[in-house]
């Protein structure tokens, strides 16, 4: 044997790569309606690094959409206390503000109570109303 060293002909490992996130993606993981989102937020890619100081740093851009949307709809579907199928079978569109959610709740139409009663029983109809029947307004 030789008391030289052998070369080392593994290969290096690479550096990582920051992984990017369609802005389609980071608007999901915002929780937000990316066609209200900036035209800079839509058209570029983002980093983890980005998305996770936009969580902890919102802009005001930021701040100002969750506060009033529009909101999308899984967003709306959880405001309003339903499944998003009870948003698609009432006919409601995909993406609401926050006065738009405000106003259904205020309204409490039919659809929002039923929906409500099947998301999450004893949540829907105030106790000793009849099916059917609106509760007095108090």
């Amino acid at each position: 044997m030789t008391e030289t060293p052998r070369e080392d002909r593994r290969q290096q490992p690479k550096p990582k790569k920051e992984q990017l996130l369609s802005p389609a993606t980071a608007a999901k993981k915002l929780n937000l309606f990316l066609p209200a989102t900036p035209a800079e937020f839509q058209a570029t890619p983002i980093t983890r690094t980005q998305l996770n100081a936009l969580q902890e740093n919102p802009p005001e851009w930021l701040v100002t959409l969750r506060r009033e949307g529009p909101h999308p709809r899984d967003e709306v579907s959880r405001r309003l206390g339903v499944s998003n199928s009870a948003l698609a079978r009432a006919g409601v569109s995909d993406s609401m503000t926050t006065a738009e959610i405000r106003a259904i709740i205020d309204e409490m139409p039919e659809w929002l109570v039923d929906e409500r009663e099947k998301h999450a029983p004893g949540t829907g109809r105030k106790p000793g109303t009849a099916v059917g029947e609106r509760p007095a307004a108090e």
